[in-house]
This record gives C-alpha cells, sequence and structure tokens, in this order.
C-alpha cells in the first residue's frame, strides 16, 4: 500500500491507499510547535483505528507547503512505515509541465492539484483551492496533448479574512463563515458573513471566467479545499467538487515515478 502525505499551513491530509482504492483517508490540523513524535502518536493512532499496520505500508510520498514541517513528517512518515516518503518536487516525472517563470516557486500542492485535475479531465482545467489561501490553477493541454500548468492566481482564503478584518478593526467581530439569507445583512454578524462569502462567490466566479479566456475559452473546474462545501453550491459556475484532489494527485505521481519510491 501507499502512503500519501500533504502538508499544508491549515491541515494536513493523509491517506493509504491499495489496488482496489483508497483505504483510509484523514484531515487533521497543522500545528507547527508538534515534535515529531507527537505527529507519530496522531498517525499510528490513526492508522490503528482504521486496521492500518505498518507492515501493509510499502512505499510513501509527501508534499508539503510548510518548511518548517517537512522534515519532521518525513521523519514520522518513515516511523510510522518504515519506508522513506518520497518528497514531491518539480523535478519528478508529473505527466505534466510547469511553464511559469520558476516551477520551483509553484506549491507542491497546487502541482499535485494540477496532476489529477489533467488525469480527470484530459484537457483544459482550472483547480480552485479553498485554503489558508485562495488558490486558482490554469491547466492547459498542449499540442501535444500534455498537460502544462500555465500559471496560478492567489488571494487570501475566507479564514484569512474573516480573521484580517476582526484583527484590524474596533467593532467588528470574529463571525462562523455561513452563508446569511440575505446578502444586505440585517445585523453585524450577517454583513460580515455575506460580505466575506457572496464576495468570495463572486471573486471565483469572476477569476473562473478571467481564466478560462486566457485557457482558450474552455476549461473544466474542479474545487477543493477545506471551505469548498460552503462555497460550491453558491456558485452559477459548473463544478466538480473533490476534496481529497491533492492525495489523488500525489497518487498518480508516485505511480509515475515508482522506480525512485524507497520500500
Amino acid at each position: 500500500m501507499l502512503l500519501a502525505v500533504s502538508v499544508g499551513n491549515s491541515h494536513i491530509t493523509f491517506g493509504v491507499h491499495a489496488a482496489q482504492g483508497w483505504v483510509r483517508r484523514f484531515r487533521i490540523q497543522t500545528v507547527l510547535e508538534r515534535t515529531p513524535d507527537e505527529y507519530m502518536v496522531v498517525f499510528r493512532e490513526l492508522f490503528a483505528s482504521a486496521g492500518i499496520t505498518r507492515e501493509g505500508i510499502r512505499s510513501a510520498i509527501l508534499s508539503s507547503v510548510v518548511p518548517p514541517l517537512t522534515a519532521g513528517i518525513a521523519q514520522t512518515v518513515l516511523s510510522v512505515s518504515g519506508v522513506e516518503p518520497l518528497v514531491l518536487s518539480h523535478g519528478l516525472d508529473l505527466g505534466l509541465h510547469i511553464t511559469t517563470e520558476n516551477p520551483a516557486e509553484v506549491g507542491a500542492d497546487l502541482v499535485a492539484n494540477a496532476v489529477a485535475a489533467f488525469d480527470r479531465f484530459h484537457g483544459s482545467c482550472i483547480v480552485v483551492d479553498f485554503g489558508t489561501a485562495l488558490t486558482f490553477t490554469a491547466v492547459a493541454e498542449s499540442e501535444t496533448g500534455s498537460g502544462e500548468l500555465r500559471g496560478v492566481a492567489i488571494s487570501p482564503g475566507l479564514t484569512s479574512a474573516v480573521d484580517a478584518l476582526a484583527r484590524n478593526t474596533s467593532q467588528l467581530p470574529r463571525v462562523p463563515l455561513a452563508a446569511p439569507q440575505l446578502i444586505a445583512g440585517r445585523n453585524t454578524v450577517q454583513s460580515i458573513q455575506s460580505g466575506v462569502v457572496y464576495g468570495y462567490v463572486s471573486l471565483v466566479e469572476g477569476l473562473i471566467r478571467r481564466l478560462r479566456e486566457e485557457l482558450g475559452g474552455s476549461a473544466d473546474v474542479v474545487i477543493t479545499g477545506g471551505s469548498s462545501p460552503l462555497i460550491a453550491p453558491l456558485l452559477q459556475e459548473k463544478a466538480v467538487v473533490e476534496p481529497w484532489l491533492t492525495l489523488e494527485g500525489l497518487r498518480i505521481i508516485a505511480e509515475r515515478n515508482a522506480g525512485r519510491l524507497r520500500g
């Protein structure tokens, strides 16, 4: 079985994949202060609850956008599985080309998302990832039929926006993310919720339209990330919602680089 781990700024997602598909997938909070030993305990407890054994894991792949945690999580993976993880980088066989000015700048999670999306649609597509940052990854089909990660648009995520609003104003509280019934809020909480939620709905729809134009006028859309269940139903754009898109991309990359996996 393959252990795939994605370290994000807000959450760490990981899962175990066998020949028949995903055995279990997990999502835990990213805590910078946790030691590898503490993460090891969390991983082992979750694996035990799912009946996943150390002996069953034969290979591992890791992506991380949190450099202070990368080495520690790699050590955790080695401790719980007995195999050293392949760390995702732009130098691996991805099945698509990164054609940005500096491919090394593109976040590992965005690369994995792009790989999974192109593998699903086999054509131009846009990945909208609702994480700590809200990202839009544009993927095109090249003349040879392979995928090209053309570029990325980045804005603050919904939680980041709510936190900044509360932190930088004197009278506006931090509110839970929810879609109010009225866009013109009738109280402060509703007003903030409306501005953030419906404002981001318009932001997402607008950027999708503009990115689609840059991709030639046609592109499928896939949505992932923590806030996707809140925003996706409000969009007028047709989109596929895939909460575990990054792990699926890691699985595909692991298969393409099977010779580099250590087990």
